[in-house]
């Protein structure tokens, strides 16, 4: 029947019993899936992770910059993840990191909500922000 009709025997379901096999234009299947395929993955939603890198050290008004950014992004509906560098012996004192971040997460926390709290993790520690939904 596949043949007269000029198309292909295609094998649907090979463990029924018994085998369903089913007559249709392979090639046509094949390009109407990978097109509804293309199609699906442009309505995903990337979300965009953007990193702001502080020093223990930082000066208010370098703070309030990066808080000031950082509320942008989170208003554009992006993820943004605060990483605070140690250097030398300023690794002795992590708990200032921990107090800054911990600040910024406080500030910014009518638009946001902490989605990992801040961790040390070797020589940086991160706190990673999401945009209240």
């Amino acid at each position: 029947m596949a043949e007269e009709a000029n198309l292909d025997l295609v094998e649907v379901a090979p463990n029924a019993k018994p085998p369903v096999c089913r007559i249709m234009d392979y090639g046509k299947f094949a390009y109407e899936k990978t097109k509804r395929e293309r199609e699906a993955r442009k309505q995903q939603k990337q979300i965009e992770i953007k990193t702001i890198r502080l020093t223990p050290r930082i000066s208010s008004f370098h703070r309030d910059v990066h808080i000031k950014k950082a509320r942008q992004w989170l208003s554009e509906g992006k993820k943004v993840k605060f990483q605070v560098r140690f250097k030398a012996r300023e690794i002795t004192y992590p708990e200032l990191g921990q107090i800054l971040l911990e600040e910024i997460a406080e500030e910014l926390d009518d638009i946001s909500e902490i989605e990992q709290r801040p961790k040390l993790e070797g020589w940086s520690m991160t706190l990673l922000l999401a945009p209240s939904s």
